[in-house]
């Protein structure tokens, strides 16, 4: 049981390093790349839309 709770963050991970490498193949941080796939208008495809969602939320809880 504790292994499940020390490790929960993976199984919200389906595709580790993808949108990481999306970020770096339009030039950007993979902070600026979520910036800009979450922009109203975007044209993101909803996959991409989570990733960055998700990118921002292990962002805000590194710095905390």
């Amino acid at each position: 049981m504790a292994q499940r709770r020390k490790h929960w963050i993976a199984g919200a991970i389906k595709r580790p390093g993808a949108f990481r490498r999306k970020a770096a193949a339009a030039g950007e941080s993979t902070a600026e790349y979520a910036k800009d796939v979450l922009k109203p208008g975007s044209e993101a495809s909803t996959r991409t839309k989570r990733q960055a969602n998700l990118a921002q939320t292990l962002g805000k809880m590194r710095k905390a």
